[in-house]
C-alpha cells in the first residue's frame, strides 16, 4: 500500500459513461459494501456466491419498484481495477434511469465519487504506480494516434520499468555505502568508487534522454500552436481555409477583414496543430477595432510555437519589411511566399528556406504541412521510445539531474561515505516522487483532481 486516504473503507458509486442519453450507461461501484448493496437490487442471482469476473442478467429492483432490466459484472477483490470489489451496472441510457439507480445506491450506503477517485484506489491498493494512473487520465484525453500510443506504452510500465532499472542500480550502491558507515572504524571500502561513477554517469545519460523528450511529449500530448501572421489580403485565411478543406475563415478583398484570432486545429501524421489566423499587421490609418486585432496578433505569434509568415508576391514593396519583422522572431518560423499564380516574376530574393505557394489554388500545401511536422517533431515520429509527457516529471528528473551531479561531483571530490549517502538518497527520493513510492494525500488529491468522475 502507498499511503492513506480519508474515506477510503467506503463504497464509492460514479457513472462510468459519458452523461446524456445513450444507448447504454454503465454504473461502477467500488468498496468493501459494493455487493452488498446491489446484491439488495438484484434479486436475480445472489453476487455474493458468484464467481469472481462473472456476467449476470436481470431486473434490478426496489422495494416494489422495477427499476431497469440491467447486465452485472462481478470483479471480486484483488483481482480488479481498484483492488476493491467492483460491481458495474449496465442499465439503459436514459438519464432518468441513470439518476434513480445512483440516487437509490447512495441511499443504501455508498457516496457519489470524487473525479479520479477509482483510479486512485487502484494507485493506493499497489494496482498501478503513479505514473501508471497518470497515464490512465492521458489514455482518456487523447486525440491522436501518437498520444494514444504514447499513453498504453506508459500504463504497460514502459516509463517505469525505465525508472526502476535506474533506481535498482543506485539502491545497490546505497546499500554498499551504508555498510561502509557501519563499518567506519575499520576503514574498510565496499563500494568500488571507479565503477560507481561510471554508473552515475550511466544514469545522468539516461536522465537526460528522458528530459530530452518531454520537447516531444510536450509536442504529442497538447499539440502546436501555430500563428499565422502577415500583412492584410496576403492570403492568411484562405490558407487557413485550405488548411482545413473547409471555408471556416472569412476571405475579402477589402483589407483588414480579420479583426480577431480564428483558432482551428488540424492533425498532420499525428501531431495536433492549434492554427490561429490573426487579423493582418499593417501601420498607417486604420480604425480602433483593427488595431485592437493588430495587437492581438502580434500577442499570438510570441506565444505560438512556430509562426507561419505569409508573404504577399503580388505587393513586393512590402516584403522587405516583412523580413525585418521576420527577423526578430525569437522562435521557430517557416515563410510562406504566396500567390505564386498572381505574377510573372518574382521580384525580390528571398531566402533559401521559403515555400511557394498558391494558397488560392491550392498549390504546393502539403510542403507547409512537411515543415510544421518538421518544425514540431525534428525527427521521427518514433512512440515506441520512452517519452515523457508530464511536467510534473520534468520536475522531478531535473531536481534528480541536479542531485547526480552532486553525488558524481562528491565522488570527484572524494567525500565522506555519509555525505555521498545522504546525496544518494536524495535521488532515491526523487526518483520515488515519480512513481509514487514517495507521496502525501494533498499530492495524491491535487493529480486525481484533474481526472473524470467515474475513472
Amino acid at each position: 500500500m502507498h499511503g492513506s486516504l480519508t474515506g477510503w473503507d467506503d463504497t464509492i458509486v460514479a457513472l462510468a459513461t459519458a452523461p446524456g442519453v445513450g444507448a447504454i450507461a454503465v454504473i461502477r461501484l467500488s468498496g468493501q459494501n459494493a455487493i452488498n448493496i446491489v446484491d439488495e437490487l438484484f434479486p436475480s442471482r445472489k453476487l455474493n456466491e458468484q464467481q469472481t469476473h462473472t456476467i449476470h442478467v436481470g431486473i434490478l429492483k426496489y422495494k416494489n419498484e422495477v427499476l431497469d432490466e440491467v447486465v452485472v459484472s462481478l470483479y471480486k477483490n484483488p483481482k480488479s481495477y481498484t483492488g476493491e470489489d467492483i460491481v458495474e451496472i449496465s442499465c439503459h441510457g436514459s438519464p432518468f434511469i441513470q439518476e434513480k439507480i445512483i440516487e437509490i445506491i447512495t441511499q443504501l450506503g455508498a457516496r457519489i465519487a470524487k473525479p479520479g477517485e477509482f483510479t486512485q484506489r487502484a494507485f493506493l491498493n499497489g494496482k498501478l504506480d503513479l505514473t501508471q494512473a497518470e497515464a490512465v487520465a492521458d489514455l482518456i484525453a487523447s486525440n491522436t494516434e501518437a498520444s494514444r500510443n504514447t499513453a498504453l506504452k506508459n500504463i504497460r510500465g514502459g516509463f517505469s520499468n525505465s525508472l526502476a532499472v535506474l533506481r535498482e542500480e543506485l539502491i545497490k550502491f546505497s546499500a554498499l555505502i551504508e555498510l561502509e558507515l557501519d563499518f567506519s572504524q575499520e576503514d574498510v571500502e565496499f563500494a568500488d568508487r571507479s565503477t560507481f561513477k561510471n554508473l552515475i554517469q550511466e544514469i545522468s545519460n539516461s536522465t537526460t534522454q528522458l528530459l530530452n523528450s518531454f520537447e516531444l511529449g510536450n509536442v504529442i500530448k497538447n499539440g502546436v500552436q501555430v500563428a499565422i501572421i502577415g500583412k492584410p489580403n496576403a492570403g492568411k485565411s484562405t490558407l487557413l481555409n485550405v488548411l482545413l478543406n473547409e471555408d471556416r475563415a472569412i476571405v475579402s478583398a477589402i483589407a483588414g477583414t480579420t479583426r480577431d484570432t480564428i483558432e482551428e486545429v488540424i492533425n498532420i501524421n499525428g501531431v495536433l496543430f492549434r492554427m490561429m489566423d490573426t487579423a493582418g499587421i499593417r501601420t498607417g490609418k486604420i480604425d480602433e477595432i483593427e488595431q485592437i486585432g493588430i495587437g492581438k496578433s502580434i500577442q499570438k505569434a510570441e506565444q505560438a510555437d512556430v509562426v507561419l509568415y505569409i508573404l504577399d508576391l503580388s505587393n513586393a514593396e512590402d516584403i522587405s519589411t516583412d523580413l525585418d519583422w521576420i527577423k526578430k522572431l525569437k522562435k521557430p518560423y517557416i515563410i510562406i511566399a504566396n500567390k505564386v499564380d498572381a505574377i510573372d516574376k518574382i521580384q525580390i530574393s528571398l531566402p533559401d528556406e521559403t515555400i511557394y505557394i498558391s494558397a488560392k489554388q491550392h498549390d504546393n500545401i502539403d510542403a507547409i504541412k512537411h515543415a510544421l511536422l518538421s518544425k514540431a517533431v525534428k525527427g521521427d515520429l518514433n512512440t515506441e521510445n520512452i517519452i515523457v509527457t508530464n511536467a510534473r516529471h520534468v520536475d522531478a528528473l531535473q531536481k534528480l539531474k541536479t542531485s547526480l551531479n552532486d553525488i558524481a561531483q562528491g565522488l570527484n571530490d572524494n567525500i565522506p561515505g555519509d555525505l555521498l549517502a545522504l546525496d544518494i538518497r536524495q535521488s532515491l527520493y526523487y526518483l520515488g516522487t515519480i512513481t509514487g513510492q514517495v507521496t502525501n494525500d494533498d499530492q495524491l488529491d491535487f493529480i486525481f483532481s484533474k481526472f473524470c468522475i467515474g475513472k
